[in-house]
This record gives structure tokens, sequence and C-alpha cells, in this order.
């Protein structure tokens, strides 16, 4: 009884210590999470994918260059059971995306919220 008490104790421990590298592989550390960022533009690409959806767009600067945005959602699945699908952005769409701009500087942004040009607002990482 008590061999089967420690495998157990064992095994639970083994699963621990497999399931928290993947929460930390979602924490927002190098996410500026002290404010929003919004970006308006036109999709350049659209992966629905796994394991995060990319949405790809260009938009202009104060002084009219180009700048290119990657915009990171949850999971297709995930995606997918909140209304999602592989056509609901295609290149070409005029779109805006809000969310935390990576603390480097980089033009991406772990996405909030994604603007449809049509008022319609689709949630980027629903509660599974």
């Amino acid at each position: 009884m008590k061999q089967k008490a420690a495998s157990l104790l064992v095994s639970l421990f083994a699963l621990l210590l497999l399931v928290v590298p993947a929460f930390a592989h979602h924490g927002t550390a190098g996410d500026d999470t002290s404010k929003l960022v919004t970006v308006k533009g036109t999709v350049t690409d659209f992966q629905y994918i796994n394991p995060h959806v990319q949405i790809y767009v260009e938009t202009k600067d104060e002084q009219g260059n180009v700048e290119k945005w990657n915009g990171e959602a949850s999971n297709a699945l995930a995606l997918h059971r909140a209304g999602w699908n592989s056509k609901v952005i295609k290149p070409g769409d005029q779109i805006t995306m809000t969310g935390y701009q990576a603390k480097t500087g980089a033009k991406m942004l772990r996405l909030k919220s994604v603007t449809l040009s049509d008022g319609r607002e689709l949630e980027t990482f629903p509660r599974e």
C-alpha cells in the first residue's frame, strides 16, 4: 500500500514538472503590460495556425513611413471555439489590433482585441 502511494506521489510530481513549463510559455514577461497599443492597418498575411494565430499588417507612422506589425493571438482551436475560422481575416482587410507591445520595442503585439472594418470585435485570448 505504501508503495502505491509513493508511486502515485512520484507520478504526480513528474506530471507537475511537465505542466509548469507549458504555463511559463504563456507568460507576459516579454510584453509591456503597462499600456495598450493600437495599430490600424492593412492585413498582409493571416496565419490561422498553432501554436498561435498570427496577423501581419502594414500601417504608416506619423512621417508616412510604412511599418510592418505582427499580432499574436491564442491557438487556432481556442479561437475556433470563439467563432474564428481561417477566412475571418483576409489579406487586404482593414483592421485595428490592440495589445501589448514587446518590451524590446519590436513591432509585435500580444493581442487583446481585433476589430474588423465592419466594427465586429474578435476575442483574441478566449477562456478555454
